[in-house]
């Protein structure tokens, strides 16, 4: 589909598309606030998490994911994308600005596109299905295009990755100031568009392998309280060279570009973050080869199985309106 004027219905869309993405505890921290030609992208401190994500690295993967589909649904109506990390100094709470370049040509990746509305993650245990050599390599090179490593652990490290994971689910949930900002976002869709449903958080791993997100238990009555979850799970880890800020917001976009491929090669995912919330247990996520030391940025679980239910997501109208409070006059 192509488009030659920015009208309202394609603005809506595009900021839909981006609302789309991911984001821890479905904060959705992106506020955008557009014109014609530029869509700058906000942190927003009330959607953050003040006790998990301290340094904000969460909420930046979270912009970058963001910014990302809002990339591919720029492309999608004949826009050349033009995107910039970080684009003002004196304003450090602009975290991206996206500028629609000249008319491109079709869509490279329509599958993307289609990808945006379908993709959301599933905390479900998945099948003993493998995933092919041919799909894993797709996804470590749309990782690579982003500027990020994407690499899938040997059994015995993908044991020691969960390890860590656990050690870092159980301080998360010794944590009082941790574990009550989790509970915090855990909300009925009835009342809120943000924050993940009871309904969603699926349950437990009964093999006490696969470590998912305590959330303070409150799952949704019809939700097993635990579930055998599969005996070799598929675990990917997304690192980059550098850890500034602007490799955060690169690594979000590697990250949603990883999880689009994903979706449309019918993949599920989930995203074991517990690890990265904790200096000492992040450190350890990447070895350290002998010529280069990388920065884990998100671990994730992969595989065949239920799509789950979705979190809700804000409407294209409040999000305009919100990003133009936070523009400056």
């Amino acid at each position: 589909m192509r488009s030659t004027t920015l009208d309202a219905p394609t603005l809506e869309k595009l900021i839909s598309a981006a609302v789309a993405a991911p984001s821890i505890h479905n904060t959705q921290p992106g506020a955008a606030a557009s014109t014609r030609t530029l869509s700058p992208w906000r942190s927003a401190p009330d959607h953050g998490l003040r006790h998990i994500d301290p340094t904000g690295r969460a909420l930046h993967l979270s912009v970058g994911c963001a910014l990302l589909n809002l990339r591919v649904a720029v492309a999608h109506f004949g826009w050349e994308p033009v995107s910039r990390l970080l684009p003002r100094p004196d304003e450090p709470d602009l975290l991206a600005a996206v500028r629609f370049g000249g008319t491109a040509g079709a869509s490279s990746s329509p599958r993307l596109y289609d990808a945006v509305w379908r993709r959301h993650s599933s905390r479900f245990p998945f099948s003993e299905r493998p995933l092919p050599a041919a799909v894993l390599t797709e996804l470590a090179e749309a990782a690579h295009s982003e500027g990020a490593l994407l690499s899938r652990p040997a059994p015995r490290e993908t044991d020691r990755l969960l390890q860590l994971t656990a050690e870092a689910e159980r301080r998360n949930t010794a944590d009082a100031d941790r574990a009550g900002e989790s509970r915090l976002w855990v909300r009925d869709p009835n009342h809120s568009d943000l924050g993940v449903p009871p309904e969603a958080l699926g349950p437990h791993d009964s093999r006490e392998q696969v470590p998912m997100r305590d959330f303070g238990a409150q799952r949704h009555p019809a939700v097993p309280a635990s579930r055998p979850f599969e005996k070799r799970p598929s675990i990917a880890v997304l690192s980059t060279q550098h850890d500034t800020r602007a490799d955060w917001l690169r690594a979000g976009q590697a990250l949603e570009r990883v999880l689009l491929t994903a979706t449309a090669h019918g993949l599920r995912a989930s995203l074991l973050h517990q690890a990265l919330e904790w200096p000492d247990l992040r450190e350890q996520l990447v070895p350290w080869p002998s010529d280069r030391r990388d920065h884990a940025q998100m671990v994730i679980h992969l595989g065949y199985g239920p799509q789950g239910p979705s979190s809700p997501r804000r409407g294209a109208s409040r999000t305009l309106t919100e990003g133009a409070r936070s523009v400056p006059r």
